[in-house]
């Protein structure tokens, strides 16, 4: 509209020629499956960024963008840095009212110059979840919060049972198909309110009737009623609480690195299982928030494949243009990544004794009123 030429330039080029300058991306991550020199060559390096920033998060997002946000976060080396987590579709917070007014306090403030006390603001901003599609505006000074108390819930393979702080008192395994529904471990109904807010994580002892295993980790939410509690994700109407994957392969650790509630895995080399050996690992779930009230059940799924919603589904979510079982556009479901004959299973969950699996949640002490 300004030029009025063609925003490729003014040469045109064969059809040879444009393909022999193009770099297709896809193929070259195809052909590199660990992590290397060409992949840090595209990664953020964030004891190089210094600039003030405000990174805005979403929930729901799961599968794309979260991650970025706490990263950098919690590891970029500037000193004037916020954090901002909301709810719902993509598009709903940050691009109308609520959220452009707070990009324009930071531009005001850092582009023009203005006194209008953003420098001042808490540099955590949370919309805390409930069920139900509510959400309650709070201010933190910090992330993960502070007041955190990481409770570890064990899960007992025999009663299929999730238990805060205790230790099953003999050893079980479950196994499952990899290619359906997995296996879940539940809470009894809460006795009273909890909040989980901030990153989890999983330890758990597997054992692979094959040399490879993938995990998909699902924390869930369900209602006094039975029924799954889902939320309006960034792209998909019926995301979980969380969810977390691994490779089992890809099981090694980066020990100046992980922390107990942010396991960090080097990605650098393939360590096939030993069909029927037991193998310890320790499994990243996203970072998440919700308030659940008492009656309400917290559960893990374990799986082979991607979360899919049972439930009944609403107008919008038939309608919607990504999917709308879990997950939107983000499947795991490439068949030159996920060659069927590799990952048929059977998968065994070991619990207890020596095997002690568990899901680490960050819960946050209730305030009473």
């Amino acid at each position: 509209p300004v030029t009025g030429e063609p925003v490729t330039g003014r040469e045109a080029l064969s059809a040879e020629e444009l393909a022999r300058r193009r770099d297709d991306l896809p193929a070259r991550v195809r052909q590199q499956s660990l992590d290397n020199q060409w992949y840090r060559d595209r990664s953020a390096d964030w004891a190089r960024v210094t600039v003030p920033f405000l990174s805005a998060a979403n929930w729901g997002g799961q599968g794309l963008h979260p991650r970025g946000n706490f990263e950098a976060f919690t590891q970029a080396a500037s000193r004037q840095k916020w954090l901002e987590v909301h709810g719902l579709e993509h598009w709903t917070h940050f691009y109308t009212d609520y959220g452009v007014s707070l990009q324009r306090r930071f531009f005001d403030h850092f582009l023009k110059g203005l006194g209008n006390g953003w420098d001042r603001s808490a540099p955590v901003r949370l919309n805390i979840r409930h069920p139900g599609g509510a959400f309650t505006l709070r201010e933190e000074r910090e992330w993960p919060l502070a007041r955190t108390r990481w409770t570890r819930f064990y899960l007992d393979a025999a009663s299929r049972s999730l238990a805060a702080e205790e230790r099953p008192d003999g050893e079980a395994a479950v196994s499952y198909d990899p290619s359906g529904d997995g296996v879940t471990f539940e809470l009894p109904p809460l006795a009273g309110e909890m909040e989980i807010t901030g990153p989890a994580a999983a330890k758990l002892f597997i054992s692979s009737g094959t040399a490879e295993a993938d995990l998909f980790l699902i924390v869930r939410a369900f209602g006094p009623d039975g029924e799954e509690v889902t939320f309006q994700g960034a792209l998909d109407p019926n995301t979980p609480v969380a969810q977390g994957w691994l490779r089992a392969s890809h099981r090694r650790l980066d020990p100046a690195r992980t922390l107990p509630y942010r396991p960090y895995h080097t990605h650098d080399r393939e360590e096939p299982l030993t069909p029927g050996e037991v193998y310890e690992l320790d499994v990243e779930i996203w970072p998440t928030c919700l308030v659940l009230p008492p009656g309400y059940r917290l559960a893990l799924s374990i799986r082979g494949t991607d979360y899919e919603y049972q439930g009944e589904v609403s107008e919008f979510a038939r309608t919607f243009h990504y999917a709308h079982r879990g997950v939107g556009p983000f499947t795991h479901t490439d068949p030159a990544d996920r060659p069927p004959g590799l990952l048929r299973g059977p998968v065994t969950v070991h619990t207890g004794g020596a095997h002690a699996s568990y899901l680490l949640l960050p819960v946050i002490p209730v305030v009473q009123e």
